[in-house]
């Protein structure tokens, strides 16, 4: 029986590690918190098929194919069935990219049916569109279903340094442990590249800071809220994402803009997270009506961009080490779990994710 160890319990790693497990390898999870503490933080986060890469629409699509197999298998909804709405000119580049792949449902929405579909937003008269097997992503649901498959797989330690053993296998050093085997997979997020580099492995990781703020629906929904994307600028801001709670009472609203980070890891301004969410609380006083402005509730994390882009994924591997990288993960963890499981298995990353590829190039 092949053995390997997964690095993180993110949505990725947890994601890899079930796919491994499902093929028959003997898996260990190493996370020093708890499983979706980290980068894959928050009450939901937003699934929608839009990218600027084709490539990477066509793999989003076969991960929403994939999330329903987990609907069916853990037998809980993981994804909503509201949809994903997003306003704004560059609706038309969406669609554009879209029209090649018949199989993802998508319409304009004249500014009635915006305002049925999204009651929260102000009167909007621009262009819009509904991506229906878009929607808000259950993270809570996801983690407790994959982690609850683990049991003794997860390990509840720091990982050191991950490298090539003596012979064969790779070597995992933990804060209390040394352990052998066959395969290591890195989903580490942010310890990621470090880890990597311990293996030989070189990853570009941009690393950046993030704020996502939370806010309370003020009535109660007849129907699940859809998530919501705006570029449009008519509100203030552009590149602004959010998406509701499992329970349709909460908003989660955040900018795409991040803050600088230093080579030391450190944030470059600590004042700048704070302006990130007052910023989302002005937006959502002009755009958003239909929620109370006071925050209720916080994210802070880290993002890891790639060089090609801000939705730039990749699988790097050498030997008995392979590691995943990239920004805006969490709707391709499905799919990005069964790459890397296959990876880890084979010894091959399929070609659309190899760095050359360049997945999610802007």
């Amino acid at each position: 029986m092949t053995r390997v160890a997964v690095i993180g319990a993110g949505i990725v790693g947890l994601s890899a590690a079930h796919f491994l497990q499902k093929a028959g390898a003997d898996v260990t999870v190493y996370e020093s918190g708890t499983p979706g503490s980290g980068q894959s933080a928050g009450e939901s986060r937003i699934f929608r098929h839009a990218h600027d890469d084709v490539r990477l629409a066509a793999f989003v699509r076969h991960s929403r194919a994939l999330w329903r197999e987990w609907e069916a298998e853990f037998g809980v909804e993981l994804v909503s069935s509201a949809g994903a709405v997003a306003i704004g000119d560059s609706v038309e580049d969406k669609l554009r990219v879209l029209s090649g792949l018949p199989e993802v449902p998508v319409k304009l929405l004249a500014p009635g049916q915006l305002a049925a579909a999204l009651p929260i937003l102000a009167d909007f008269q621009g262009k819009a569109m509904l991506d229906a097997h878009g929607g808000a992503i259950q993270t809570r649901a996801a983690f407790e279903a994959l982690a609850g498959k683990l049991g003794d797989a997860l390990v509840a330690d720091h990982v050191m340094a991950v490298r090539p053993a003596a012979g064969q296998g790779v070597e995992v050093r933990t804060g209390t442990r040394v352990d052998r085997f066959d395969h290591a997979v890195l989903c580490a997020g942010r310890g990621t590249a470090a880890l990597a580099r311990g293996a030989g492995l070189d990853i570009p990781v941009e690393l950046a800071a993030h704020a996502r703020v939370t806010f309370r629906v003020r009535d109660v929904q007849p129907a699940p809220l859809p998530t919501f994307q705006d570029g449009s600028g008519v509100f203030g801001e552009t590149g602004v994402y959010a998406a509701p709670s499992a329970d349709n009472l909460r908003y989660s609203v955040g900018l795409s803009e991040t803050t600088e980070v230093r080579q030391d890891g450190s944030l470059a301004d600590p004042a700048a997270l704070e302006s990130l969410a007052a910023r989302a609380a002005a937006y959502v006083r002009t755009a958003l009506p239909g929620l109370d402005p006071v925050p209720a509730g916080y994210v802070h994390c880290w993002v890891t961009r790639l060089p090609w882009g801000d939705d730039g994924v990749g699988i790097w591997s050498a030997g008995s080490v392979s590691a995943v990288a990239g920004h805006n993960l969490f709707k391709q963890a499905p799919a990005l779990g069964e790459a890397l499981a296959e990876t880890a298995l084979s010894g091959v990353v399929p070609a659309v994710l190899r760095p050359e590829s360049q997945l999610g190039k802007s």
